[in-house]
């Protein structure tokens, strides 16, 4: 039995412990952890889960912001600086390798006592071309999917879900996006199970899958779909619209 552990499932802004950030680990059924993005709050939902840095061997990331990446400087400094700890493998897609190391972690991670350092002596880095576009974890293939959750006018800036098979089960992760049905529907047909990322707010951002639009899908998608990365709200009424809930910190999905 594999083990999908929602160690947090709140947006970037959850308040408090209430939910934390959207990182997940994976575990397979000999214990082995892939942890799928490293917010910020990573030390806190680690404990609050019973583990710790010393846990995460294998990391991938999605897209480069703090609540995404935000823990990764934690994660690298103390398995670094703990005896027996090796570095833990970094998979992510090769246009955000390119850009980690000195866009989000070389000014808190470069110096040393007596030494510069470079990404490679925290992290083996697993970067993926867009011609492979897969990478292996264990027994398990994950397909990187491209979605769009930002687009600042001049380029999209590289984001992407993971689409993969444990035991049978089709499982699509979407990580942070907007809703752009053409581009994802095939995925979405594809899986028996969607984890949809799906904002709350008021006031839409445009840069998340908003609820008030995601209600609006065939029902023979929103049957497969859990709910994940919402602020802390007032939550609508998901069996009304078809979805299989909003996921909780903690929840846990077996497969």
């Amino acid at each position: 039995m594999t083990q999908l552990l929602f160690l947090g499932s709140g947006s970037a802004f959850t308040v408090g412990t209430d939910n934390y950030q959207s990182n997940i680990l994976i575990i397979d059924e000999n214990n082995n952890k892939l942890l799928i993005d490293c917010g910020s709050d990573i030390r806190f939902s680690l404990y609050d889960a019973g583990l710790s840095y010393q846990d995460i061997t294998d990391i991938y990331i999605s897209h480069l912001h703090a609540d995404h990446v935000g823990g990764l400087e934690y994660i690298a400094f103390a398995r670094k600086f703990t005896p027996n700890c090796t570095i833990p493998n970094l998979y992510l897609s090769k246009d955000i390798a390119q850009e980690l190391w000195e866009n989000s972690l070389s000014a808190g991670l470069r110096s040393v006592q007596n030494n510069l350092m470079t990404i490679d002596d925290y992290f083996n880095i697993q970067a993926i071309s867009k011609n492979n576009n897969c990478f292996q974890w264990q027994n398990i293939q994950f397909e990187l999917v491209k979605v769009i959750h930002i687009n600042n006018g001049f380029y999209i800036m590289p984001c992407y879900g993971l689409f993969f098979q444990i035991n049978g089960v089709n499982i699509f992760f979407t990580s942070d996006t907007q809703l752009c049905l053409t581009q994802l529907q095939p995925y979405y047909e594809k899986a028996d199970i969607i984890f949809q990322d799906c904002e709350l707010n008021e006031y839409p951002t445009t840069v998340h899958a908003n609820f008030a639009d995601l209600k609006h899908l065939p029902l023979s998608i929103k049957n497969k779909m859990w709910l994940y990365g919402y602020h802390s709200a007032l939550l609508p009424d998901y069996q009304e619209h078809g979805f299989l809930g909003f996921v909780k910190r903690a929840q846990s999905f077996d497969f």
